[in-house]
């Protein structure tokens, strides 16, 4: 949401969704585990890319100017994000991660077994 007051927060209910910075790639990487990534993209890469086709599809003047002044626009932009869509994100990302552990597990694993296997042949 493009909040250029800074008074969205006054106008939106925010009973079902949390009001959040837009953050840059490195911001979000920061944040770790905690950052949740919407197609595993930054905050940032999705509105800019979102504006960057609104521009291509519409020639809105206003997104031109957006994305002309990109540094000081993207400070102005608030993210809207459901709990129950956070929430989600954090399992997926959670799962991943998980997933990657016990894959990595396991190649270390049978790494291991290949090394005894060889040693006992010797």
């Amino acid at each position: 949401m493009y909040d250029k007051d800074g008074n969205f927060h006054e106008r939106c209910n925010t009973s079902m969704v949390g009001l959040e910075q837009v953050l840059t790639a490195s911001e979000q990487e920061a944040l770790g585990a905690q950052a949740a990534k919407h197609r595993d993209m930054s905050d940032e890469s999705q509105l800019r890319k979102m504006l960057e086709s609104h521009h291509k599809w519409t020639g809105s003047k206003r997104a031109r100017e957006l994305l002309d002044n990109w540094a000081t626009a993207r400070t102005k932009f608030v993210k809207v994000f459901p709990f129950e869509y956070k929430r989600a994100l954090g399992e997926i990302q959670a799962a991943k991660l998980t997933a990657s552990t016990v894959k990595q597990a396991g190649g270390k694993a049978k790494a291991s077994t290949a090394v005894k296997a060889m040693k006992a042949k010797d």
